[in-house]
């Protein structure tokens, strides 16, 4: 048995730094500033603080990677006694293929782990650990040997199963040992995924050392050690990689009659699992599928065509209609984690502009972004379809949400009245080079093709007051709803009540909506349906119908005016009276205490608490209570704002402890119990996850290792101080239950990690790295960086199955680890 003991944080034993439990004082490392003090090098604690918990999460991944090559070590010994007789399971020779090289990486992960657990347990300022990660890149050559024998070991112990059953069930069946406190000490593991194990770790090494590299300071003389380790990594890794190049597909067909461009878009297209970015052609007649060539400079653009279907031979279908193998859609944490790499080579790009090291270095950042923009490109449609023509041949591809963007939306109206035909090779060609020409979206949407003083966006609190609508040609039961675009997408933020019966109706309804790098505000007018002749059915549900749609673009100009800015959107003979006033992000963070200490807006939670008497504030219980009891069908519950006078009474009910809150409650729109909730935590002078752990929680959300990763997340979690952590898994717990009714509300853990994300971590105004810019266009790219990191942060945690209830003693949340 081996346990990984957290690393003693209580005190130091040398007296140029003390270390305390609390790793509160803990920010990213490229803060900590080195001092020398009497010839000695002293490094801020801050530093070193995030610098040991990833020492401590590296050691965890390790004891989990060991346990997995125990696992495959376990059944050697029988199995090779069991050779030398008479009625052998296996050979020698089939023995030394499939377990090729895996004591000799046991031994050398063995030595790595017995070598680095006491240094990180009798942690200073003064330890050094890099020549033990140098040895560990020296020895990589022995994973060129395991990686060379792998296909071979993997297809002999296929044969090997399929020869012998007793061997089959031994090799479905491995145990490994678990490294947390749980009853199940062992998980079943199949031979074959083990055998992946250290394939995946190879692959992984420079990751780990980036993250090390990351928060360990330059002057640190483990520095230039690790600097070779990631070298000797990089080149090994470079030296074993392979490329697929997929196979292409073509297909010819005849001309159609009268063809005209109906409609171009860019989507995506999937071939044999990767994706490939086309420019796809409705004409009239068919649907032509093609790829722009690469041009030398100067030369005019070019398409090969992929594919084409004559649309009296296309079929379609919807994910949900297909019965067959599911399309891979991207999860929306990774399309997060690409944005936050745009945003960092944006940042870097910006930085360099200051500095004087010449275009050469900006020219390759521009490079690395555009090739970062690409990947997004590929991986962010979600809408999948399959199209095939009459001789069955499918090609998945995969287009944007909103059908209204791409050429689907023209399928079904264009089918009907023409005949199949197939194009010669002549006529195929003339027809993609006719395309350059009649092409009518020409650039590829990413921001390398913008300016660099194009805005990014408005990133705050936007308060809009819908006054009245005038132009009606009848009375109805009418309602706006609200949606500004967040990150390529419009979003549902607001609701006015429905007015009914009126061809003139007034609202004067006001709503704070937050915006995320927004730049249009659009508003959408409904008629309530309440007759049975109004109603429209579209998948078995009741939709209201829409009455005009239009939009206004956020001048950030207009708008950094303080003042309330009047405008009227005009749309279909409709128009509606806003007014707007926006609060930047810069503003928005600023968290002034309530001098009202006996309220609970503004008050710190440790306060309320202890006059209440509770672990959570019963402002969280009382909001948490009514949103279940009534609110877990609500569609855009905690995304769709509640109205603002509605808000601010509950907030002054809450304030002046008035009793009869749980009644006004009762009687009030959800939207705005959940608005309340949100406005807490925002309004707390210090955030849930507190000003000095929140670069921490930033730093450990980026590491590389997925067990390393949940040491560090957990760790910082307990650090909490109590009320925080026992509010935090109260809310938590709440959340969760909020996404098992997703599809009923249409909230998924993604988007209530989007919503609660930047309300509970916020960096503080010292802290925060947007607070000092005078970059425009820096600071938004920072403030959509900080975004989606505290977004990341909280889908973490809600994510993880291992998270404890809201209930249980701070004792069993202590965090250890055994094999």
């Amino acid at each position: 048995m081996r346990r990984i003991a957290t690393p003693d944080l209580k005190e130091s034993e040398t007296p140029t730094v003390l270390i305390k439990f609390n790793p509160a004082a803990a920010v990213y490392v490229d803060r900590a500033e080195p001092v020398f003090v009497g010839g000695l090098l002293k490094i801020t604690e801050k530093g070193l603080e995030m610098r040991k918990w990833v020492l401590s999460g590296i050691l965890a991944s390790e004891e989990t990677y060991l346990s997995q090559l125990e696992a495959l070590l376990i059944p050697m010994k029988p199995l090779r006694a069991a050779a030398t007789t008479s009625q052998p399971m296996l050979t020698i020779q089939q023995i030394e293929t499939i377990f090729f090289k895996v004591p000799e990486l046991h031994e050398i992960h063995k030595d790595f782990y017995d070598a680095l657990l006491p240094r990180v347990q009798d942690w200073s300022h003064q330890q050094c650990v890099g020549d033990l990660f140098q040895k560990l890149a020296s020895q990589l050559g022995v994973y060129r040997a395991f990686v060379d024998n792998y296909k071979v070991a993997v297809e002999t112990a296929d044969k090997c199963c399929q020869a012998n059953l007793q061997f089959a069930e031994i090799s479905e069946n491995l145990k490994v040992k678990s490294t947390k406190d749980c009853k199940d000490q062992s998980a079943k593991n199949s031979l074959e995924n083990l055998l992946y194990k250290p394939v995946d770790r190879v692959t992984r090494s420079t990751l780990v050392l980036h993250d090390l590299l990351k928060h360990t300071p330059s002057s640190h003389p483990d520095y230039p050690l690790l600097q070779d380790a990631l070298r000797i990594s990089q080149n090994f890794l470079s030296s074993i990689n392979e490329e697929i190049t997929p196979r292409r597909q073509s297909m010819t067909v005849k001309k159609g009659e009268n063809r005209q461009l109906l409609r171009d878009r860019f989507m995506v297209e999937l071939v044999e699992g990767s994706r490939k970015l086309r420019h796809v052609f409705l004409f009239t007649d068919l649907l032509l599928c093609a790829k722009l060539k690469k041009q030398a400079a100067g030369k005019g653009q070019q398409y090969d065509c992929k594919w084409y279907i004559p649309l009296a031979d296309l079929t379609f279908q919807t994910i949900e209609d297909s019965e067959s193998t599911p399309i891979p859609l991207v999860q929306d944490e990774e399309i997060d984690a690409m944005k936050i790499k745009i945003s960092q080579i944006k940042n870097e790009i910006q930085r360099e502009k200051r500095t004087t090291k010449g275009p050469k270095v900006i020219e390759r950042l521009r490079k690395k972004l555009s090739e970062q923009e690409s990947l997004l490109l590929l991986m962010s449609p979600n809408m999948a379809f399959r199209v095939a023509n009459r001789n069955g041949k499918v090609s998945p591809v995969i287009c944007y949400q909103h059908a209204s963007d791409n050429c689907f939306c023209f399928f079904i109206h264009c089918r009907s009245g023409f005949k199949s035909f197939s194009l010669t090779s002549l006529e195929l060609q003339m027809l993609t080079n006719s395309c350059v020409k009649l092409q009518t979206v020409h650039t590829i949407p990413m921001s390398m093709n913008k300016e660099d003083d194009e805005s990014s966006g408005l990133y705050g609190f936007l308060n809009v007051i819908v006054h009245s609508a005038s132009g009606l040609k009848q009375s109805l039961n009418l309602y706006c709803s609200l949606e500004v675009d967040s990150f390529g997408y419009f979003v549902n933020k607001a609701k006015t009540r429905v007015y009914r019966d009126s061809t003139e109706p007034n609202w004067n309804e006001e709503f704070e909506i937050e915006l995320e790098g927004s730049q249009t505000l659009r508003l959408l007018c409904y008629e309530k349906c309440c007759s049975k002749t109004k109603q429209n059915k579209e998948d078995g549900e009741i939709t209201d119908r829409i009455m005009a749609k239009g939009q206004i673009k956020l001048d950030p100009q207009t708008l950094q005016n303080k003042d309330w800015q009047r405008t009227v959107i005009a749309m279909n003979g409709i128009e509606v009276k806003l007014s707007m006033k926006f609060t930047s992000r810069e503003f928005s963070l600023k968290r002034m205490p309530s001098r009202k200490q006996s309220g609970v807006f503004g008050v710190k939670i440790n306060v309320v608490t202890k006059r209440e008497r509770s672990k959570v504030p019963l402002i969280v219980r009382q909001c948490v209570e009514e949103i279940e009891r009534r609110g877990l069908d609500e569609v855009g519950i905690y995304r769709v704002s509640g109205v603002a006078t509605d808000i601010q009474a509950l907030k002054a009910a809450f304030d002046s402890n008035n009793k009869d809150v749980s009644v006004m409650m009762r009687e009030m729109d959800v939207n705005a119990i959940a608005g309340t909730l949100k406005l807490y935590f925002r309004e707390l002078p210090e955030p849930l996850f507190t000003d000095e752990l929140y670069p921490n929680f930033a730093g450990g959300i980026a590491l590389s290792d997925s067990v390393a990763k949940e040491s560090c997340m957990l760790n910082l979690l307990l650090s909490l101080p109590e009320p925080n952590l026992v509010t935090f898994l109260f809310l938590l717990d709440h959340l969760k239950r909020v996404a098992e009714n997703e599809s009923a509300n249409k909230m998924s853990l993604h988007n209530l990690a989007t919503v609660f994300g930047p309300t509970l971590l916020r960096p503080s105004e010292k802290d925060s790295k947007i607070s000092n810019s005078s970059q425009p266009i820096s600071m938004n790219d920072s403030w959509s960086l900080e975004v989606m990191a505290q977004v990341q942060v909280l889908l973490y945690f809600l994510q993880l199955e291992s998270i404890p209830t809201p209930d249980s003693k701070r004792q069993s949340l202590l965090f250890s680890t055994e094999v």
